[in-house]
């Protein structure tokens, strides 16, 4: 049984938060282990930065709990033991959601590891349930493999995503693209889907939508585009664009584009790092952005400059963006908002 008949809803980001659900990494798990000091470093900074405008409930393996709580004397951060594999919860964490009275519950989806990319992932599946037994919510368990960090929502029916990742074969091979849109509008009462074709370059996560394209609010979209013709992203920025532009959401508005310049281009050990501004994360009254510096001050403070135009009563925390890239993410994909209910 999906949200929808329990009307039941997915809330936009931007609305208020209860607190912010993180992950802690994890070493063995790790693209490059010998990082992990860098890593956990990155992590603090995020923690610390989400704390200073939200609670933050830090998710940890039992056996460091002790230890990581010592990295912490904020009031309101939390640390909890839940058993996890890797650390990217925006991913294998539940989609919170709430209804009309204010009354919280939560999707579990499952996860896969990103199309089996990695393993053991077991752990991992069972992270949502566990968040929302702990929560003590009501839990609907959706029979589709899907990551958080594929879709984005308005608030007001209109859900964004992309073909390459939700269409891929390594998740739901037996589902077509009708199916899968059926199952987004019963577990989180959307009425429109947008799907881009693809996300950015060489992104292991088969094309998450939060890093090339969220929702400012409804009617607006955010979009990461490439003017560079002999950039590999510029071929797939054009086309979600034109999309965009041809696009109407589920009030029937027109998409107005509000575009932001990508970073430079950057590697490590020959593969291109998935460098995103739109990896940043709404917090009560605030920005987490991701910034990159060395050849990306041009790009670091024109992305800075559009979010405080588009944002003007929020605050722009950047963090260093470099910290965690080379692991495949940023700062939204470590992150999961729980809205403020009324209970």
């Amino acid at each position: 049984m999906g949200s929808k008949l329990h009307n039941y809803k997915m809330p936009a980001e931007w609305t208020n938060h209860q607190c912010t659900f993180i992950s802690w990494p994890v070493q063995e798990s790790m693209c490059f282990p010998q990082d992990y000091e860098r890593v956990q470093q990155g992590y603090l900074e995020i923690v610390k930065a989400i704390a200073e405008f939200e609670p933050v409930i830090v998710v940890v393996n039992p056996d460091e709990q002790d230890q990581i709580k010592e990295l912490f004397e904020e009031p309101n951060i939390e640390v909890i033991p839940i058993q996890h594999n890797d650390a990217w919860l925006r991913d294998n964490g539940p989609t919170f959601l709430m209804n009309d009275d204010g009354k919280r519950a939560g999707v579990n989806w499952k996860f896969n590891a990103w199309g089996e990319k990695y393993t053991p992932c077991d752990l991992d599946d069972q992270v949502a349930p566990l968040i929302l037994d702990y929560l003590n919510i009501e839990r609907f368990n959706a029979s589709l493999v899907m990551e958080g960090g594929s879709i984005h929502v308005d608030g007001e029916g209109t859900l964004l995503t992309t073909e390459e990742c939700l269409l891929n074969p390594n998740r739901n091979p037996y589902l077509i693209k009708n199916k899968i849109e059926s199952y987004l509008k019963q577990y989180l009462n959307i009425e429109k889907v947008i799907w881009l074709k693809k996300g950015l370059y060489g992104d292991e996560t088969d094309g998450h939508i939060d890093n090339i394209a969220c929702f400012a609010a409804p009617g607006k979209i955010l979009l990461q585009i490439c003017d560079d013709p002999e950039d590999d992203n510029y071929g797939i920025t054009q086309e979600n664009l034109k999309i965009l532009t041809n696009s109407t959401d589920a009030m029937g508005r027109s998409i107005e584009i509000i575009p932001i310049q990508q970073p430079p281009m950057l590697e490590h050990k020959g593969s291109r790092l998935t460098l995103s501004y739109l990896n940043f994360y709404f917090v009560n009254g605030g920005i987490i952005l991701p910034i990159f510096g060395g050849n990306a001050e041009d790009t670091d403070k024109k992305a800075e400059d559009v979010l405080k135009e588009v944002f003007p009563g929020r605050r722009i925390r950047k963090i260093n963006g470099m910290a965690l890239i080379k692991e495949g993410g940023n700062v939204h994909c470590t992150t999961q908002q729980m809205p403020r209910g009324k209970e």
